[in-house]
Protein backbone atom coordinates (compact mmCIF):
# COMPACT_ATOMS: atom_id res chain seq x y z
CA UNK A 1 0.00 0.00 0.00
CA UNK A 2 1.84 3.18 -1.25
CA UNK A 3 2.52 6.31 0.80
CA UNK A 4 -0.53 8.43 -0.14
CA UNK A 5 -3.09 5.61 0.09
CA UNK A 6 -2.22 5.05 3.82
CA UNK A 7 -2.83 8.78 4.46
CA UNK A 8 -5.62 9.10 2.77
CA UNK A 9 -7.29 5.78 4.22
CA UNK A 10 -6.45 7.34 7.67
CA UNK A 11 -8.36 10.55 6.99
CA UNK A 12 -10.81 8.67 6.21
CA UNK A 13 -11.16 6.20 8.67
CA UNK A 14 -10.41 9.53 11.22
CA UNK A 15 -13.58 11.10 9.55
CA UNK A 16 -16.00 7.90 9.30
CA UNK A 17 -15.36 6.46 13.20
CA UNK A 18 -15.51 10.22 14.88
CA UNK A 19 -18.67 10.99 13.15
CA UNK A 20 -20.31 7.73 13.66
CA UNK A 21 -19.19 7.54 17.46
CA UNK A 22 -21.09 10.69 17.52
CA UNK A 23 -24.47 9.55 16.45
CA UNK A 24 -24.22 7.49 19.38
CA UNK A 25 -22.06 9.73 21.98
CA UNK A 26 -24.01 12.54 21.86
CA UNK A 27 -27.48 11.34 22.59
CA UNK A 28 -25.82 8.63 25.61
CA UNK A 29 -24.11 12.08 27.30
CA UNK A 30 -27.16 13.58 27.34
CA UNK A 31 -29.14 10.55 28.67
CA UNK A 32 -26.54 10.34 31.56
CA UNK A 33 -26.71 14.30 31.84
CA UNK A 34 -22.84 15.16 31.12
CA UNK A 35 -24.00 18.31 30.78
CA UNK A 36 -21.56 21.33 31.19
CA UNK A 37 -21.40 23.36 33.68
CA UNK A 38 -21.12 27.07 32.29
CA UNK A 39 -18.83 29.90 34.02
CA UNK A 40 -20.71 32.79 35.85
CA UNK A 41 -18.01 35.11 34.80
CA UNK A 42 -18.14 34.43 31.01
CA UNK A 43 -20.36 36.29 28.31
CA UNK A 44 -23.96 36.17 29.61
CA UNK A 45 -25.09 34.95 26.00
CA UNK A 46 -22.76 31.50 26.89
CA UNK A 47 -25.50 30.78 29.70
CA UNK A 48 -28.12 29.28 27.13
CA UNK A 49 -25.45 26.38 26.60
CA UNK A 50 -25.53 25.16 29.89
CA UNK A 51 -26.18 21.69 29.61
CA UNK A 52 -24.52 20.79 26.48
CA UNK A 53 -22.74 17.63 26.58
CA UNK A 54 -19.18 17.57 27.45
CA UNK A 55 -16.48 15.34 26.92
CA UNK A 56 -16.85 14.86 23.04
CA UNK A 57 -13.46 14.82 22.70
CA UNK A 58 -14.54 10.75 22.95
CA UNK A 59 -15.03 10.60 19.31
CA UNK A 60 -12.01 11.81 17.82
CA UNK A 61 -9.78 10.21 20.27
CA UNK A 62 -11.08 6.63 19.70
CA UNK A 63 -11.01 7.34 15.66
CA UNK A 64 -7.39 8.28 16.11
CA UNK A 65 -6.71 5.47 18.15
CA UNK A 66 -8.52 2.95 15.82
CA UNK A 67 -6.82 4.45 12.95
CA UNK A 68 -3.00 4.44 14.22
CA UNK A 69 -3.18 1.06 15.81
CA UNK A 70 -4.86 -0.06 12.74
CA UNK A 71 -2.69 1.59 9.89
CA UNK A 72 0.47 1.75 11.55
CA UNK A 73 1.71 -2.01 12.37
CA UNK A 74 3.94 -2.14 9.37
CA UNK A 75 5.50 0.85 10.82
CA UNK A 76 5.69 -0.62 14.25
CA UNK A 77 7.62 -3.76 12.96
CA UNK A 78 10.57 -1.70 11.22
CA UNK A 79 10.87 -0.13 14.93
CA UNK A 80 9.40 3.33 13.58
CA UNK A 81 7.67 4.17 17.61
CA UNK A 82 7.24 7.71 17.21
CA UNK A 83 3.10 7.66 15.95
CA UNK A 84 2.76 4.83 19.38
CA UNK A 85 4.43 7.04 21.33
CA UNK A 86 2.66 10.21 20.27
CA UNK A 87 -0.38 8.79 20.51
CA UNK A 88 -0.08 7.21 23.91
CA UNK A 89 1.42 10.00 25.11
CA UNK A 90 -1.81 12.04 23.91
CA UNK A 91 -4.10 9.69 25.10
CA UNK A 92 -2.44 10.25 28.97
CA UNK A 93 -3.51 13.86 28.41
CA UNK A 94 -6.81 12.92 27.48
CA UNK A 95 -6.86 10.53 30.51
CA UNK A 96 -6.26 13.56 33.02
CA UNK A 97 -8.98 15.62 31.07
CA UNK A 98 -11.25 12.93 31.67
CA UNK A 99 -10.76 12.62 35.39
CA UNK A 100 -10.92 16.62 35.25
CA UNK A 101 -14.02 16.49 32.85
CA UNK A 102 -15.45 13.61 35.70
CA UNK A 103 -15.05 15.80 38.98
CA UNK A 104 -16.66 18.75 36.90
CA UNK A 105 -19.69 16.46 36.37
CA UNK A 106 -19.60 14.43 39.53
CA UNK A 107 -19.77 18.02 41.71
CA UNK A 108 -22.23 19.66 39.44
CA UNK A 109 -19.79 22.68 38.86
CA UNK A 110 -17.02 23.98 36.82
CA UNK A 111 -14.13 22.49 38.96
CA UNK A 112 -12.30 19.55 38.54
CA UNK A 113 -8.95 18.85 39.69
CA UNK A 114 -7.03 21.20 41.37
CA UNK A 115 -4.15 23.29 39.45
CA UNK A 116 -1.92 21.95 41.07
CA UNK A 117 -2.88 18.53 40.52
CA UNK A 118 -3.08 18.74 36.67
CA UNK A 119 0.24 20.62 36.51
CA UNK A 120 2.12 17.86 38.40
CA UNK A 121 0.16 15.28 36.23
CA UNK A 122 0.96 16.71 33.24
CA UNK A 123 4.73 17.74 34.66
CA UNK A 124 5.46 14.20 34.55
CA UNK A 125 4.22 12.85 31.99
CA UNK A 126 6.24 15.12 30.05
CA UNK A 127 9.25 14.41 31.03
CA UNK A 128 9.08 10.62 31.11
CA UNK A 129 7.85 11.23 27.28
CA UNK A 130 11.27 13.36 26.73
CA UNK A 131 13.26 10.45 27.64
CA UNK A 132 11.31 7.98 25.90
CA UNK A 133 12.19 9.80 22.54
CA UNK A 134 15.67 10.41 23.71
CA UNK A 135 16.33 6.74 24.59
CA UNK A 136 14.72 5.84 21.47
CA UNK A 137 17.00 8.06 18.98
CA UNK A 138 14.01 10.30 18.05
CA UNK A 139 15.81 13.44 19.40
CA UNK A 140 19.02 13.77 17.30
CA UNK A 141 22.13 13.57 19.42
CA UNK A 142 24.63 16.75 19.63
CA UNK A 143 28.22 16.48 18.61
CA UNK A 144 28.92 17.70 21.75
CA UNK A 145 29.14 15.27 24.86
CA UNK A 146 25.61 15.46 27.04
CA UNK A 147 23.66 17.82 24.63
CA UNK A 148 20.88 17.69 22.33
CA UNK A 149 20.81 19.36 18.91
CA UNK A 150 17.71 21.89 18.79
CA UNK A 151 16.43 23.00 15.24
CA UNK A 152 16.04 26.72 14.73
CA UNK A 153 13.00 26.83 11.62
CA UNK A 154 13.49 29.28 8.88
CA UNK A 155 17.28 29.93 9.40
CA UNK A 156 17.79 25.89 9.11
CA UNK A 157 20.39 25.95 12.29
CA UNK A 158 20.89 24.15 15.10
CA UNK A 159 22.60 24.32 18.21
CA UNK A 160 23.85 22.57 21.74
CA UNK A 161 21.66 22.42 24.46
CA UNK A 162 22.01 20.66 27.44
CA UNK A 163 20.29 17.27 28.33
CA UNK A 164 18.88 18.38 31.63
CA UNK A 165 18.44 21.44 30.47
CA UNK A 166 16.66 20.72 27.65
CA UNK A 167 14.54 17.96 29.42
CA UNK A 168 13.75 20.96 32.16
CA UNK A 169 12.83 23.34 29.04
CA UNK A 170 11.00 20.66 26.99
CA UNK A 171 8.71 19.79 29.90
CA UNK A 172 7.48 23.19 30.60
CA UNK A 173 7.15 23.93 27.02
CA UNK A 174 5.13 20.58 26.54
CA UNK A 175 3.06 21.40 30.06
CA UNK A 176 2.52 25.12 28.58
CA UNK A 177 1.32 24.53 25.09
CA UNK A 178 -1.44 21.47 26.15
CA UNK A 179 -2.57 24.42 28.19
CA UNK A 180 -2.56 26.66 25.75
CA UNK A 181 -4.53 24.58 23.43
CA UNK A 182 -6.75 23.77 26.45
CA UNK A 183 -7.73 27.75 26.97
CA UNK A 184 -8.44 27.84 22.98
CA UNK A 185 -11.84 26.04 23.84
CA UNK A 186 -14.13 28.52 24.46
CA UNK A 187 -16.05 29.35 21.71
CA UNK A 188 -18.51 26.61 19.78
CA UNK A 189 -15.71 24.93 17.28
CA UNK A 190 -12.93 26.97 17.95
CA UNK A 191 -10.05 24.55 19.06
CA UNK A 192 -10.97 22.01 17.16
CA UNK A 193 -11.15 24.49 13.73
CA UNK A 194 -7.72 25.97 15.08
CA UNK A 195 -6.16 22.41 15.18
CA UNK A 196 -7.37 21.86 11.68
CA UNK A 197 -4.49 23.02 9.90
CA UNK A 198 -2.05 22.51 12.61
CA UNK A 199 -1.96 18.49 11.63
CA UNK A 200 -2.67 19.48 8.25
CA UNK A 201 0.64 20.43 8.32
CA UNK A 202 2.24 17.27 10.24
CA UNK A 203 0.51 15.19 7.20
CA UNK A 204 2.25 17.62 4.95
CA UNK A 205 5.80 17.16 6.76
CA UNK A 206 5.40 13.22 5.75
CA UNK A 207 4.44 14.18 2.46
CA UNK A 208 7.91 16.16 2.58
CA UNK A 209 10.12 14.05 4.11
CA UNK A 210 9.49 10.59 3.12
CA UNK A 211 8.48 7.38 4.46
CA UNK A 212 10.27 7.06 7.31
CA UNK A 213 7.74 9.74 8.61
CA UNK A 214 4.65 7.70 7.65
CA UNK A 215 3.70 6.98 11.03
CA UNK A 216 3.63 10.37 12.24
CA UNK A 217 1.39 11.22 8.98
CA UNK A 218 -1.11 8.57 9.66
CA UNK A 219 -1.67 9.75 12.73
CA UNK A 220 -2.07 13.35 11.86
CA UNK A 221 -4.13 12.62 9.22
CA UNK A 222 -6.48 10.18 11.05
CA UNK A 223 -6.66 13.04 13.63
CA UNK A 224 -7.46 15.57 10.80
CA UNK A 225 -10.23 13.54 9.64
CA UNK A 226 -11.61 13.11 12.84
CA UNK A 227 -11.73 16.43 13.72
CA UNK A 228 -13.69 17.31 10.73
CA UNK A 229 -15.92 14.17 12.42
CA UNK A 230 -16.48 15.99 15.74
CA UNK A 231 -16.89 18.98 13.82
CA UNK A 232 -20.51 17.89 12.53
CA UNK A 233 -21.57 17.86 16.26
CA UNK A 234 -19.05 20.66 17.77
CA UNK A 235 -19.68 23.68 14.93
CA UNK A 236 -22.32 26.72 15.92
CA UNK A 237 -24.26 25.78 17.68
CA UNK A 238 -22.56 23.05 19.36
CA UNK A 239 -24.63 19.86 19.79
CA UNK A 240 -21.66 18.56 22.06
CA UNK A 241 -17.99 20.21 23.91
CA UNK A 242 -15.18 18.16 23.75
CA UNK A 243 -14.08 18.86 27.22
CA UNK A 244 -10.89 18.49 29.01
CA UNK A 245 -11.13 14.83 27.75
CA UNK A 246 -10.66 16.33 24.12
CA UNK A 247 -8.80 19.81 24.61
CA UNK A 248 -6.04 18.15 26.66
CA UNK A 249 -5.53 15.00 23.93
CA UNK A 250 -5.57 17.13 21.28
CA UNK A 251 -2.68 19.76 23.38
CA UNK A 252 -0.64 16.69 23.96
CA UNK A 253 -1.13 15.37 20.16
CA UNK A 254 -0.06 19.16 18.70
CA UNK A 255 3.45 19.38 21.50
CA UNK A 256 3.99 15.65 21.01
CA UNK A 257 3.93 15.92 17.02
CA UNK A 258 6.21 18.78 17.35
CA UNK A 259 8.80 16.64 19.17
CA UNK A 260 8.38 13.64 17.48
CA UNK A 261 9.68 15.35 14.38
CA UNK A 262 12.41 16.58 16.47
CA UNK A 263 11.37 20.67 15.48
CA UNK A 264 9.53 21.75 18.90
CA UNK A 265 10.39 25.57 18.14
CA UNK A 266 7.90 25.52 15.15
CA UNK A 267 5.48 26.21 17.59
CA UNK A 268 6.15 29.21 17.99
CA UNK A 269 4.13 29.95 13.85
CA UNK A 270 2.49 26.68 14.04
CA UNK A 271 0.80 27.68 17.42
CA UNK A 272 -0.07 30.91 16.98
CA UNK A 273 -3.17 30.99 17.86
CA UNK A 274 -2.74 29.03 21.22
CA UNK A 275 0.26 31.03 21.90
CA UNK A 276 -1.60 34.85 21.36
CA UNK A 277 -4.44 33.21 23.19
CA UNK A 278 -2.13 32.53 26.35
CA UNK A 279 -0.63 35.56 26.19
CA UNK A 280 -3.96 37.15 26.34
CA UNK A 281 -4.51 35.62 29.31
CA UNK A 282 -1.29 36.41 31.17
CA UNK A 283 -0.94 40.20 30.14
CA UNK A 284 -4.82 39.97 31.48
CA UNK A 285 -4.25 38.96 34.51
CA UNK A 286 -0.43 41.13 35.16
CA UNK A 287 -2.20 44.25 34.50
CA UNK A 288 -5.11 43.78 36.50
CA UNK A 289 -2.67 42.95 39.57
CA UNK A 290 -0.24 45.58 39.08
CA UNK A 291 -2.68 48.31 38.48
CA UNK A 292 -5.73 47.18 41.08
CA UNK A 293 -8.39 45.83 38.92
CA UNK A 294 -7.90 47.93 35.58
CA UNK A 295 -8.03 45.80 32.47
CA UNK A 296 -6.57 45.58 28.93
CA UNK A 297 -9.12 43.11 27.55
CA UNK A 298 -12.71 42.98 27.99
CA UNK A 299 -12.50 39.68 28.90
CA UNK A 300 -9.92 36.74 28.53
CA UNK A 301 -8.36 34.96 26.59
CA UNK A 302 -9.09 36.94 23.49
CA UNK A 303 -11.52 35.41 21.94
CA UNK A 304 -14.32 36.54 24.47
CA UNK A 305 -12.68 39.99 24.40
CA UNK A 306 -13.67 39.88 20.43
CA UNK A 307 -16.93 38.69 20.96
CA UNK A 308 -17.71 40.87 23.80
CA UNK A 309 -17.04 43.92 21.18
CA UNK A 310 -13.46 44.61 22.38
CA UNK A 311 -11.64 47.70 20.69
CA UNK A 312 -13.37 48.17 17.61
CA UNK A 313 -17.16 47.98 19.26
CA UNK A 314 -17.76 45.01 16.40
CA UNK A 315 -19.23 42.17 18.61
CA UNK A 316 -17.93 38.78 16.90
CA UNK A 317 -19.88 35.84 16.77
CA UNK A 318 -18.79 32.22 17.05
CA UNK A 319 -18.89 31.65 13.47
CA UNK A 320 -17.06 34.88 12.59
CA UNK A 321 -14.66 33.53 15.36
CA UNK A 322 -13.90 30.09 14.11
CA UNK A 323 -13.07 31.70 10.32
CA UNK A 324 -11.13 34.05 11.64
CA UNK A 325 -9.02 31.93 14.40
CA UNK A 326 -9.02 29.20 11.30
CA UNK A 327 -7.70 31.45 9.05
CA UNK A 328 -4.90 32.40 11.25
CA UNK A 329 -4.30 29.03 11.64
CA UNK A 330 -4.22 28.04 8.18
CA UNK A 331 -1.97 31.39 7.52
CA UNK A 332 0.87 30.22 9.83
CA UNK A 333 0.67 26.59 9.17
CA UNK A 334 1.37 27.08 5.55
CA UNK A 335 4.15 30.22 6.86
CA UNK A 336 5.37 27.36 8.90
CA UNK A 337 5.92 24.78 6.12
CA UNK A 338 7.98 27.21 4.23
CA UNK A 339 10.31 27.38 7.53
CA UNK A 340 10.95 23.81 7.41
CA UNK A 341 11.78 22.72 3.80
CA UNK A 342 15.15 21.60 4.77
CA UNK A 343 15.01 20.50 7.85
CA UNK A 344 16.01 16.82 6.58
Amino acid sequence: MSMSTRLILALVIGFALSAAVGAWLVPFLRKIKAGQSIKEIGPTWHRSKEGTPTMGGLMFILAVTVAVLGLCWPEFQKGNWGSFFVLIFALIYGAIGFLDDFEKLKHKKNLGLTARQKFLLQLAVAVAFIYLLRLFGLLHRSAVPGCIDVYLPFWNLSFAVNEIVYVICAAFVIVGTVNAVNITDGVDGLCTGTSLPVFLFYTALCYRFGEHYLGLGVFSSALTGALLGFLIWNFNPAKVFMGDTGSLFLGGAVVAMAFAYDMPLILVTLGIVYLLETLSDIIQVVYFKLTHGKRIFKMAPFHHHLEMGGWTGKKWKERELFVLFTGVSLLFAIISFLGVQNRF
